[in-house]
């Protein structure tokens, strides 16, 4: 177990980012940085999503705190093409339906820092997530309620309607909530 005396900071603006953490007994402060995601789209996903958190956390390393520092960057593959998070409703109902009946892929890029001794880990987690076929009004009531909006991919696995589009996953189920807590888990104890 981590010791509760170990600060932990996640630089996220994610509130189920939190609440996961929260699930293993970590309450961490919450850093938030502002950076531009910049990534060359010809690049394989993997080394998309662990750029985006080294990004991340070189932005909240300038904010100077003692401890663990935990940033996360996911994103949604189809057919190579990354899904962010949508930027109108339009482009929302639009991600939802190039989704439907088909199987696409979460990666999320995880850094954990320890700056108090210099220890990092950058790492990934890929899950594969297969839509059943959906309906229009399914779509159009989803995204009228605004849950997709914050979310790469327009959706999420958690929500109310976004829990019901999945037919099946392969792989891990808090990857495609925002962060694998296994692996992130595993890494704080690597770098204390």
């Amino acid at each position: 177990m981590i010791p509760a005396s170990v600060k932990i900071y996640l630089a996220s603006k994610s509130p189920r980012r939190k609440k996961l953490l929260e699930q293993i007994n970590l309450h961490p402060e919450i850093l938030h940085c502002h950076f531009d995601e910049e990534y060359q789209a010809n690049q394989k996903p993997s080394i998309i999503a662990k750029k985006l958190a080294l990004q991340k956390l070189d932005e909240a390393k300038k904010l100077n705190k003692k401890g663990i520092l935990i940033t996360a960057d996911t994103i949604v593959v189809i057919n190579g093409k990354i899904l962010g998070k949508p930027a109108s409703i339009h482009q929302a109902v639009f991600m939802l339906k190039s989704l439907s009946k088909k199987k696409h892929f979460v990666y999320t890029g995880f850094c954990v820092f320890n700056s108090l001794n210099g220890k990092m880990i950058n790492d990934y987690e890929k899950t594969e997530v297969t839509f059943r076929k959906l309906k229009e009004n399914e779509i159009k009531e989803y995204v009228a309620g605004g849950s997709p909006m914050d979310k790469a991919g327009a959706y999420g696995i958690q929500d109310d309607y976004g829990a019901i589009f999945i037919e099946k996953i392969n792989g891990c189920y808090y990857n495609v909530v925002g962060l694998p807590l296994t692996k992130v888990y595993q890494a704080i104890l690597k770098v204390l």
